[in-house]
């Protein structure tokens, strides 16, 4: 009995401390905390421009790889900012991608994205206080279902908080922008506030992309800039 008590107790505190999560489970693992944000007094931006065909961005991580493709640039040719994009072109449950290391609050994100295909989903997602691949927010545009929702990814499971209609164009670039300040969350669809919502499990995280199941969906012209 002392023995399993032990381990009851460890394993809260590796949970605590964010050292692990049970996938699945539901409950939200904090690793980022205010200390270690970075102020956004500038304006961050990829174009994806500068990268070679075929690879990622410096300082991106894939948190959830895809099979029979993936994240890669590869030209687009009316891409908003020519020639690359940022694609994602394979199949899984949430192919998602950490775009840097920096760690971000209170901030403006966006991007230009185009839902290609995607007989399941075409979606399109900002990923906002990244913790790792099981934790995180979304703002997500669906194509097939006319919808922008806010999403909460907690040890694996999603969850929503907040869902909004909207028209969203398959086959089109578009703008998909999140405004995060404290624990309030607007998304808008091309300049149109679509969906506000507020969590309090995520202080401060990673900024990357997501879309979901069969999506084929390009991104480009993501930028990070002060609330």
């Amino acid at each position: 009995m002392a023995l399993v008590l032990m381990a009851i107790f460890a394993l809260a505190a590796l949970l605590n401390l964010g050292l692990m999560s049970i996938p699945g489970s539901g409950l939200a693992v904090a690793r980022y905390q205010a200390a270690e944000v970075m102020a956004v007094a500038n304006q961050t931006q990829w174009s994806f421009d500068d990268v070679a065909e075929g690879a990622l961005p410096d300082g991106a991580e894939v948190l959830s790889q895809p099979r029979f493709g993936g994240w890669a640039v590869r030209p687009e040719s009316d891409a908003p900012s020519p020639p690359n994009a940022l694609c994602q072109t394979g199949m899984a449950e949430y192919p998602s991608i950490a775009l840097s290391a920096d760690v971000f609050s209170d901030m403006v994100m966006s991007t230009r994205f185009k839902p290609i295909s995607g007989m399941v989903d075409q979606a399109a997602g900002l990923l906002f206080r990244i913790q790792d691949a099981d934790n995180y927010y979304i703002l997500r545009a669906n194509a097939l279902e006319g919808n922008v929702n806010f999403y909460k990814y907690a040890s694996g499971r999603r969850s929503l908080i907040a869902e909004g209609q909207a028209s969203v164009a398959s086959g089109q670039w578009q703008d998909l922008r999140v405004e995060v300040a404290g624990n309030q969350f607007r998304g808008f669809l091309n300049g149109k506030l679509v969906v506000e919502g507020s969590d309090d499990a995520y202080a401060a995280g990673r900024p990357g992309l997501w879309t979901k199941a069969d999506s084929v969906t390009c991104f480009d012209d993501v930028q990070i800039s002060p609330s």
